[in-house]
């Protein structure tokens, strides 16, 4: 495996590729490789010393000082150590071509780039600043300063402020790739340390947490903090480190880091309670002990990290491959995509037609279904009683009665009654129509390649059904042209089968045929029983029409309708587009806002992942040479 420096330096360009490429963990729906790289952060509550413990780590004062909440933004510090007598320098992330070799600046640079999101009004914000210093006073290690705790808002922040600020800091914490360094004043109960607190519910084994007591020269003469720094007090698997910082008077001096040091190495050294623990107290051995459990830890999760990353590489490309790639600004490459979207929005309609994709069945319900259940209900009880066959009969003859078969009663018997057919066939068409519309929209909707483009969908969508209205109207004079020919011209060998109508009630039989020739006394021209056996006879006629017609209408609505959908719906669209001026096809292709902020996203965050891939594996070879 690749060096302490190398692992450590690992972690660092891609946490610095994170930030640059805006995953700093937190919400959202995109995946986030921060919370999957070891991390330690750095709690404390306000006052508890923290930022003299990272300065003394760093041996440089570079820490923004004042009261109240000073750290509002998380900043992420990545120390590399140089060879000895090169100069110390620091570097920001925003400023990437900007070398800092005096810290007073970048104290105020610190200042100036919390402001620039926060605006001087003391919110917070979970940005965070990266800084990376190079010294050869430091060891390898890279440290995430994070807000002081507080129990009360100050002047100009919100009441929410105390809890927004452990919001932030769970965040990190709560991560179990997060080593966490509970910093805690030794003069104050360790009972009532934010820090601890807080490490103690997110870490209650204590396996991810390393205490940290500041302030060990001013606790009271005569008490100590054996009981903690020895693990008695409170227990973690990782050791306790005492640290005693520079005090105010020693700032307000100058006193330097490397005097500090020192001074606080014979602090332990010549103490009568810590002497026998001084080769383990101190922010040297803290830096230290934290750098060679940051490499191990980073050791033990690269592969665990490399399965995510591969993982997530194929997820986010399988999206951009869902979402499609950004269009082209070539007027003949955005043709070839329009045209190319209208073929896969054809496919998914025709395999809802084919079966492919559900939908198409309805049609044949309406065929199988509806149009049976509605000649059912045409009203040929009523039309064809014996009143109705009468006045028909009567208007047909005229001032001439009908000397055997009322032929033209017949035939308006006929005629009129297969009118009826008219509703159900017209209905069956529109029913088609209907099917056919919602399979259009459907097939739009399930066309994944169109989602990102709401216009050209519209476009689609209208011209699809202005070619359905045509069909429709096809259908429509088909299904009546197949009505009307039947009552045109009836099928005259139906009738020449039928038995010749008599006139008279009793001319069934030869004596009441020979009774009404011999008898002068007039008789009714006819009686029921003729009309009634016309009605019968047209009923038949008119069934035998109506089953012929539920074969017909059904093929004319497949010829007209379904048949020219599938073979050309977008013919007339593709005229339309053959029309165009070039530069219209862009307007066509305008995506929809939120799909290319999506795109936008999913390509740097694969651009991060790829990146980090690269990082692990050029690490991986070195260290195998």
């Amino acid at each position: 495996m690749a060096s302490m420096e190398g692992l450590i330096g690992l972690m660092n360009r891609i946490q610095r590729a994170c930030t640059a490429l805006g995953d700093h963990g937190g919400g959202g729906d995109l995946p986030t490789l921060w919370e999957s790289l070891p991390t330690i952060a750095v709690v404390g509550g306000q006052s508890s010393g923290k930022s003299s413990v990272l300065e003394s780590i760093v041996g440089t004062d570079f820490l923004p000082r004042g009261s109240g909440i000073v750290t509002r933004r998380p900043l992420v510090l990545q120390l590399h150590q140089t060879d000895d007598g090169s100069q110390e320098y620091a570097g920001f992330l925003h400023m990437p071509q900007t070398r800092f070799t005096d810290f007073a600046r970048v104290r105020q640079e610190i200042a100036d780039e919390t402001d620039r999101l926060t605006g001087k009004t003391k919110q917070i914000s979970p940005v965070p600043i990266h800084l990376s210093i190079y010294s050869p006073k430091v060891v390898n290690l890279t440290l995430i300063d994070l807000p002081g705790l507080t129990k009360v808002a100050v002047e100009g922040q919100p009441e929410s402020i105390v809890q927004d600020i452990e919001n932030m800091v769970r965040s990190y914490v709560d991560k179990p790739n997060c080593i966490i360094l509970a910093i805690s004043p030794a003069n104050q109960d360790i009972a009532t340390s934010d820090a601890i607190k807080l490490a103690k519910e997110v870490d209650p084994t204590g396996e991810r947490t390393f205490g940290v007591l500041t302030k060990l020269d001013l606790m009271d003469k005569g008490t100590n903090a054996l009981d903690v720094l020895e693990g008695r007090a409170y227990r973690l698997q990782n050791p306790w480190v005492g640290i005693v910082n520079r005090s105010q008077a020693d700032i307000n001096r100058k006193v330097d880091m490397i005097s500090a040091r020192e001074k606080e190495r014979e602090y332990f050294e010549s103490s009568p309670d810590y002497a026998h623990l001084a080769s383990r107290m101190g922010s040297e051995y803290l830096a230290k002990l934290l750098s060679e459990h940051l490499e191990s830890v980073i050791k033990a999760r690269i592969p665990s990290i490399t399965a995510v990353i591969n993982k997530t590489v194929d997820e986010l490309e399988s999206e951009l491959d869902t979402i499609g790639r950004a269009v082209a600004t070539d007027p003949g490459a955005q043709l070839y995509t329009i045209l190319d979207l209208c073929r896969a929005f054809d496919r998914v309609f025709k395999e809802h037609l084919d079966g492919g994709r559900s939908g198409g069945d309805r049609i044949y319900g309406v065929f199988d279904h509806k149009l049976p259940a509605a000649f059912k209900k045409l009203p040929f009880d009523r039309y064809l009683s014996v009143e109705n066959v009468k006045k028909v009969v009567s208007e047909a003859d005229g001032y001439q009665p009908h000397l055997i078969a009322p032929e033209q009663g017949y035939r308006r018997l006929i005629g009129t009654g297969l009118t009826y057919f008219r509703g159900p066939a017209e209905a069956t068409v529109d029913a088609v129509h209907v099917v056919l519309k919602d399979l259009v929209r459907k097939s739009i909707g399930e066309t994944e390649q169109l989602r990102r483009f709401p216009t050209l969908q519209t476009a689609i969508a209208t011209a699809a059904n202005e070619s359905l209205e045509r069909f429709r109207e096809d259908g429509r004079s088909t299904a009546l042209r197949l009505v009307e020919m039947e009552a045109t011209y009836p099928t005259v060998e139906f009738f020449r089968n039928r038995p010749q109508d008599l006139p008279a009630a009793d001319a069934s039989s030869k004596a009441g045929a020979k009774r009404s020739a011999e008898s002068p006394v007039p008789l009714d021209r006819y009686g029921d029983g003729h009309y009634r056996n016309i009605a019968s006879n047209v009923s038949q006629y008119i069934r035998m029409v109506g089953d012929e017609l539920l074969k017909t209408i059904p093929k004319a609505a497949v010829h007209c309708q379904v048949r020219e959908a599938k073979r050309s719906l977008l013919n007339h669209f593709y005229v339309q587009i053959g029309k165009k001026e070039a530069g219209e096809f862009a307007h066509l292709l305008d995506e929809d806002p939120a799909m290319m902020e999506r795109r936008q996203q999913c390509w740097k965050r694969l651009e991060l992942y790829k990146s980090a891939r690269d990082e692990i594996d050029s690490v991986a070879w070195s260290s195998n040479r």
